[in-house]
């Protein structure tokens, strides 16, 4: 059995979700609680094509892992996407769009390569699905783009984004994530990773960390807080919506009050655990995990 198995799980808490809360509770109930149905992005599958390619980009050998090489699976890796998600072919309204938006994905990956040289490096994991209890029983789980691990064992967490760097004032929320990471990661093995890194392929900029323990702890602290609010919310019935420039790309708005809607009864459903208990690494990432 799984650790995670081997305990009581009281639920079970992502990044990606967690953001959703913090952002909006009622955006995190439309997708956990409600599990609503969203219109996959242009953007968000941009994200997953990318990430797709720059994962594979690591099976080729050092020498062949080339800009070339690189966009050389971008069509390949589009139409495997396809074939698992057929509703991705209504993305675009016309060839053109679709190329163009294939054009902005090449400058993605062609500007990874400014970024660092792939050449040099041997990921010690890539796509690494990660899962830890807590002492609470909050089970923390997410996939980590790269694990580097360098000949003295020091750690290096890698995340990739397709969109810009953001502001100064915004950094925390952005590392929020991958202190999360790094807390899952600290829990499983005892070792803090020295290094996180933020790879903006919108702009070319890197945002890196350097955690130690009490960051960790703290980011413990928060994540527990979290989760007592999503169970407040829970217990309550309130799931308050919270106004933001992210409304307008809300898929909800519909049946959010901000707009003049009125969300549907709150299903009995847990949050953090699919409706028959599932959970793994078996789970295909969702493309908003890419927002």
């Amino acid at each position: 059995m799984t650790l995670a198995e081997e305990r009581s799980i009281i639920g079970a808490l992502s990044p990606s979700r967690a953001g959703d809360f913090m952002t909006c509770p009622l955006l995190y109930r439309f997708r956990v609680i409600d599990q609503l149905p969203e219109r996959p992005s242009p953007a968000a599958v941009r994200g997953t094509l990318v990430h797709a390619v720059l994962e594979r980009l690591y099976d080729l050998p050092p020498e062949a892992r080339t800009v070339a090489a690189a966009q050389d699976l971008l069509e390949p890796q589009w139409e495997r996407l396809l074939t698992g998600e057929p509703e991705y072919a209504g993305l675009f309204s016309s060839d053109e769009e679709r190329d163009q938006w294939l054009t902005q994905a090449r400058s993605m990956v062609e500007r990874y390569f400014t970024l660092e040289d792939p050449r040099l490096l041997e990921p010690a994991e890539r796509e690494m699905y990660v899962e830890t209890v807590l002492d609470s029983g909050l089970l923390l789980r997410g996939y980590i783009d790269r694990l580097d691990v360098a000949p003295t064992g020091e750690v290096r967490v890698v995340d990739y984004k397709t969109g810009t760097a953001p502001r100064h004032d915004f950094e925390a929320k952005a590392l929020f994530q991958m202190k999360f990471y790094a807390l899952a990661l600290w829990r499983l093995n005892g070792t803090v990773p020295r290094v996180l890194q933020l790879m903006y392929l919108g702009n070319g900029e890197i945002l890196r960390y350097a955690p130690d323990e009490a960051d960790l702890r703290a980011t413990e602290r928060k994540v527990q807080a979290l989760w007592e609010a999503i169970e407040r919310a829970v217990r309550t019935k309130e799931w308050r919506h919270r106004p933001s420039r992210l409304c307008d790309w809300c898929d909800h708005q519909a049946l959010c009050p901000e707009f003049g809607g009125t969300p549907p009864p709150v299903p009995d459903h847990r949050p953090g655990l699919s409706p028959r208990g599932g959970r793994g690494a078996n789970q295909r990432r969702a493309a908003t995990d890419e927002l």
